[in-house]
C-alpha cells in the first residue's frame, strides 16, 4: 500500500516527555493556587475569629458596664426610697413619689434585657426623683429653720407674756385687794345698840316677861365711801336660850350665799350722816336673860351686840 499522506514520522518519547512536563507544571501551579487560597482563608478566618472575639469581649465589657450602671441605679433608688420613707409627713405628693420609686425598683428587679437606652431612661427617672427629693429636703430644712425661729420667738413671747401676766396678776390682785378694802370701807357701820321692852301700849317697862314688843335702837354712822340711798336693815334677835325670834312666816334674806331668817326689817334713807333707827319686833313669852342682836344691810353685817333683859 502506498504511504498515507497523513502518516508522519514522530518521536513518541518526545511527545510523552512534553505532556508530563505540562501536567507537572499545571499541578504545581494548582497546588500553589490552593495554598494561596487556603492561606487567604486562614487569614480571613483568623481575622473573623479575632473580630468575633473582640466583639464578644466588647459586648461582655458593655454588659458588665450595664450591670454596674444597673446596680448603681438600684442603689441610688434604694437610698431614695429610704429617704422618702423617712419623711414622716402625711403629704400626698411625697406618698406618690414613694410609690413611684418602689414601682421602679420592682421593675428594675424584673428587667432581663438591658441596653444603653434603658439605662439612660432609668438614670433620668432616678435623677428626677433625686431632684424632687432635694427640693423637699430644702423645703423641710427651710421649714425647720423657720420652726426653730418661731420656737425661739414663741419662747421669747411666752416669757414676755408670762412677765406681763405676772404683772397683770399682781395688778389684779392689788386692784382686788383695793376693791375689797373699798368695799369693806363702804360697809355701813352702827353704834349705840340697845334694846327696850314695851307693853301693849308701846310704853317701856322694866320686866321683859310682860313685854309685847321688843324695840332695838341704834345709829348708823357717816361713811363717805358708802353710797347714799335707801337701805333695808335686817334685825336678828336671839333669845337667851339661842333661838331666833321670828314670825310664823319665818322670812329670810340672803347673806354670803345663804338664806337666813330674821326677826324684823326696816328701810332706812341713808345720806352719809348719822341716822337714828329703831326696829320693832312684836311677840310674847319673852324670858329674862342675855339677848343677842345682829344687824345686816347690803349683804353685810353692820353691827352686833348683847343686851341683858330683866
Amino acid at each position: 500500500m502506498a504511504d498515507n499522506k497523513y502518516d508522519y514520522d514522530y518521536d513518541d518519547d518526545r511527545y510523552d516527555d512534553y505532556g508530563e512536563a505540562d501536567v507537572d507544571a499545571a499541578v504545581k501551579k494548582s497546588l500553589r493556587g490552593y495554598r494561596i487560597v487556603i492561606i487567604l482563608l486562614a487569614v480571613i478566618l483568623a481575622g473573623i475569629s479575632a473580630l468575633y472575639f473582640n466583639i464578644n469581649r466588647q459586648q461582655q465589657r458593655d454588659y458588665e458596664l450595664l450591670k454596674v450602671d444597673r446596680d448603681s441605679i438600684q442603689s441610688d433608688l434604694s437610698h431614695l426610697i429610704n429617704e422618702y420613707d423617712s419623711l414622716k409627713f402625711t403629704n400626698d405628693t411625697i406618698a406618690a413619689r414613694l410609690v413611684e420609686a418602689n414601682e421602679m425598683m420592682e421593675q428594675l428587679k424584673r428587667e432581663r434585657r438591658w441596653n444603653y437606652a434603658k439605662i439612660k431612661e432609668y438614670e433620668k427617672e432616678v435623677g428626677t426623683l433625686r431632684s424632687v427629693m432635694r427640693n423637699y429636703l430644702k423645703q423641710i430644712d427651710s421649714l425647720n429653720n423657720l420652726n426653730k425661729k418661731l420656737v425661739a420667738e414663741n419662747v421669747s413671747y411666752r416669757k414676755e407674756i408670762s412677765t406681763a401676766r405676772l404683772r397683770a396678776d399682781v395688778a389684779e390682785e392689788k386692784a382686788s385687794e383695793l376693791e375689797n378694802r373699798v368695799r369693806q370701807g363702804a360697809v355701813l357701820r352702827t353704834r349705840s345698840i340697845s334694846m327696850a321692852a314695851l307693853n301693849s301700849n308701846d310704853k317701856e317697862i322694866s320686866r321683859v316677861s310682860k313685854a309685847a314688843t321688843l324695840r332695838v335702837d341704834f345709829a348708823i354712822t357717816p361713811n363717805e365711801l358708802a353710797a347714799p340711798g335707801h337701805r333695808k336693815v335686817y334685825l336678828c334677835i336671839k333669845s337667851p336660850d339661842g333661838y331666833l325670834l321670828t314670825s310664823e312666816s319665818m322670812p329670810t334674806f340672803e347673806y354670803q350665799g345663804m338664806n337666813i331668817g330674821y326677826s324684823a326689817v326696816r328701810e332706812v334713807d341713808y345720806q352719809n350722816q348719822d341716822v337714828e333707827v329703831s326696829i320693832y319686833y312684836r311677840g310674847s313669852g319673852f324670858t329674862e336673860g342675855q339677848y343677842s342682836i345682829e344687824l345686816y344691810a347690803d349683804g353685810n353685817m353692820i353691827g352686833s351686840g348683847t343686851v341683858s333683859m330683866r
